[in-house]
């Protein structure tokens, strides 16, 4: 345990990045609960996963627009499937999105079976390395989330289906390379799912947790050096629950 870890120089950006992050995926997360398609994240943040491994395996620079175009496109592809799948089977739309999550993740996996550096790829896909995020990184996610914001905010429900879709892989293609698969779901599910119940001030409440969040879990993980994208999620789900049953206790007393 050491206070010296905490060095604004480090968590100044992870910590902007995440706010980054929650920006456009709490608005998109409250839809995706409406909606019934949890899982969408986890799956359109893994194909967008393999097109970084896919663009890194043919020794394109990690940071490059090559790598940015490659994650896009296969988050595009998967989106489109998914709206397919959607309109030609509705009712099972959850469990096919947990499949293709399956499938996306095992891909993964085989390609970086020759990959010396596979198992460290592989964490970094998952737990990201918000850590050591850069200026170019943090530019290229504020202009991708302003874009979100503005079109979601603009349109809403006229995107329709694919629109949502399409939308919904921008986001998380370029997230997913700032804090990783897990910090991503977890944005993106846990303040929207805390504040279901708020019947006002929902959205700004929901990015307050999350940003708390992110900050905590930073904080906690310089101090006792541990990983900072676990904890992280680990703060968000703790101030999760706490919000969730502050909030069923005070209805409680109200009936």
């Amino acid at each position: 345990m050491s206070l010296a870890g905490l060095d604004a120089g480090i968590l100044g950006p992870a910590f902007l990045a995440g706010l980054l992050v929650l920006a456009t995926h709490v608005p998109l997360g409250m839809k995706v609960l409406e909606r019934g398609i949890v899982f969408i994240d986890l799956a359109i943040a893994q194909i967008a996963g393999i097109g970084v491994i896919a663009a890194d395996a043919l020794g394109f620079e990690p940071q490059g627009w090559a790598v940015q175009v490659s994650a896009l496109t296969a988050a595009a592809l998967g989106a489109l499937l998914l709206t397919w799948t959607e309109k030609r089977w509705p009712d099972i739309q959850e469990a096919l999105i947990g499949v293709l999550f399956v499938i996306a993740s095992c891909t993964g996996l085989l390609l970086l079976a020759g990959n010396p550096h596979g198992g460290e790829h592989l964490k970094d896909l998952l737990v990201g390395q918000i850590l050591w995020v850069t200026v170019e990184q943090l530019t290229l996610a504020a202009a991708t989330g302003f874009a979100v914001l503005m079109i979601w905010f603009a349109a809403g429900e006229r995107l329709g289906r694919a629109g949502f879709y399409l939308l919904f892989a921008l986001a998380v293609t370029q997230s997913v390379q700032l804090v990783g698969v897990y910090l991503v779901f977890a944005s993106l599910i846990v303040p929207a799912l805390a504040t279901r119940n708020w019947q006002q001030f929902r959205l700004p409440a929901a990015w307050a947790l999350g940003a708390l969040a992110y900050l905590l879990g930073l904080a906690l993980s310089a101090v006792f050096d541990l990983p900072s994208g676990a904890v992280v999620v680990l703060s968000m789900a703790a101030l999760g629950l706490i919000t969730s049953a502050c909030v069923a206790r005070r209805r409680k007393r109200w009936q």
